[in-house]
């Protein structure tokens, strides 16, 4: 699904390739060593999501599908959403964050599930959780990129120098 190939030219596209998501276990270990600190998203760009934020949800995504080859495959991850409210004082702590994994418990099911993020902006959007590091005042969550991929490229694209197979999509 992902793809290592940066995304072609767009609006919100940056040039930096995709990024594995941080599992549970390790942004749980890191949010406990100071869970009175206050967490900054950090979009991809750099720009700091607004700092009154509120994670909303702690949820278990299973996605089950078939490639266009006719492949079945399966995604699961941790998708913490976001909102942002009009509390512009609110702010969440390392610690709040720890809390709304300990009510996800039973919906995660124990399992180490890469990070993702989802915000609302004109749309819905949902990056990798790829990094967090701690600072004097404040965690930095940093946010990586997601892209789309042709996930059966020795059906779908001609090889190199010959004629083109039947194509799968």
């Amino acid at each position: 699904m992902s793809s290592d190939q940066s995304p072609s030219a767009c609006s919100c596209s940056t040039e930096r390739p995709t990024v594995p998501g941080l599992l549970i276990s390790q942004l749980k270990a890191a949010l406990s060593a100071a869970p009175a600190l206050p967490l900054t998203v950090v979009w991809t760009d750099g720009e700091p999501l607004e700092a009154h934020f509120h994670v909303t949800e702690v949820g278990r995504v299973q996605r089950d599908f078939v490639d266009c080859g006719g492949t079945l495959r399966q995604t699961i991850t941790c998708l913490l959403q976001t909102w942002v409210g009009e509390d512009t004082d609110h702010r969440i702590t390392a610690g709040k964050l720890l809390k709304a994994f300990e009510h996800a418990v039973p919906v995660l099911r124990g399992e180490d599930l890469a990070v993702e993020l989802e915000y609302e902006t004109c749309n819905v959007v949902q990056l990798t959780v790829a990094a967090i590091t701690q600072e004097a005042d404040r965690f930095v969550i940093q946010l990586g990129s997601k892209h789309t991929d042709c996930l059966a490229k020795e059906l779908c694209l001609p090889p190199t120098g010959g004629t083109a197979k039947a194509s799968c999509c």
